[in-house]
């Protein structure tokens, strides 16, 4: 094994450790008090830290907002310099700090305590200034770095990172935050997309319908001129649809087939959708069958309103 492959191991090694030991941590009252800081706060939640705890400051404060945890930034060193005034009445401050010294945050203590908010720390000292001052110091314990100079900030992080993941998982759990709204705070993304687009943004409702005294030769020439793939049968109320699937079944059936009527070739009650069904649901009922269908009509009040077919659903990267 070269030297290199074997420092790498060693730092992972080291940062398992570090989490090992985060146990206590969880378990401790500190951790349930700031699930509770957090949980029953109004306003949001702001978190400052200086350097590398900044940065994952920022990574903790991107899956809290996104999962129902309303989260903002504040670099310490700007909050000493005017940017304190985006902290309002009601807020709860986290601060992270591996050695609970850091100057720029011992800097700002006065000021939140001026404010009255509430404050939670993450640190490795309970003995520093910052888990004294604080309404919930998380401490955790790490006998080393993993740094080959143990100076470089690695196991600290990784355990501050994993501990805001943790409060924003019980606070997820508390919230009962549920994937629907998770797909709310993420609409362009593939599960925002599964999770909100319905039938009716997806249908088409330039419907291409014949009355029950048609024949194939009409929904032939319907279809082609339409390129649906698929015919509607309705007179006051849907009576069937005549799909591509049909027209074969009827050609192979039948040589004279272009003057039969369109109710001896359709599918008689079709399956439909309601234009309020999610666009998931229908790719489900297209697909979970022993012959798959490929276009749908939609219904409301028993009318039909629109018709959805497997291509737009697939197209809108559904499913």
């Amino acid at each position: 094994m070269s030297d290199f492959i074997k420092i790498a191991k060693e730092l992972v090694e080291v940062e398992i450790e570090a989490l090992k030991g985060l146990e206590s941590t969880l378990e401790s009252k500190a951790f349930s008090d700031a699930v509770d800081l957090i949980f029953q706060c109004k306003e949001r939640l702001v978190i400052t830290g200086m350097g590398k705890s900044g940065i994952i400051g920022n990574k903790i404060a991107a899956t809290l907002s996104s999962t129902g945890t309303p989260t903002i930034c504040l670099h310490p060193a700007e909050a000493l310099h005017g940017d304190l005034g985006v902290v309002r009445e009601g807020d709860v401050v986290l601060a992270l700090s591996n050695s609970g010294e850091t100057e720029e945050i011992i800097s700002l203590l006065p000021s939140i305590k001026l404010f009255g908010n509430k404050l939670i720390s993450i640190t490795s000292n309970i003995d520093s200034t910052l888990s004294k001052e604080s309404d919930a110091p998380i401490v955790y314990k790490i006998d080393k770095e993993g740094c080959p100079l143990n100076l470089a900030p690695m196991a600290s992080t990784t355990v501050s990172l994993v501990l805001g993941d943790a409060l924003s998982a019980v606070l997820m759990k508390r919230k009962n935050f549920q994937a629907r709204d998770f797909a709310r705070f993420h609409p362009k993304g593939s599960l925002g997309r599964r999770l909100l687009t319905r039938v009716k943004d997806l249908m088409c409702s330039d419907l291409p319908c014949l009355t029950s005294d048609k024949t194939m030769k009409d929904a032939i020439e319907l279809m082609i001129s339409t390129n649906m793939g698929a015919v509607l049968i309705q007179d006051d109320d849907l009576l069937g649809i005549i799909s591509d699937g049909d027209v074969k079944r009827v050609l192979n059936e039948n040589s004279s087939f272009m003057e039969i009527s369109v109710l001896d070739a359709m599918t008689k009650t079709p399956i439909t959708v309601k234009p309020d069904q999610m666009a998931e649901e229908a790719l489900r009922i297209m697909e979970d069958r022993s012959k798959l269908i490929t276009i749908l009509p939609v219904v409301e009040d028993k009318k039909v309103v629109g018709m959805i077919r497997l291509h737009d659903i697939l197209q809108a990267k559904i499913g």
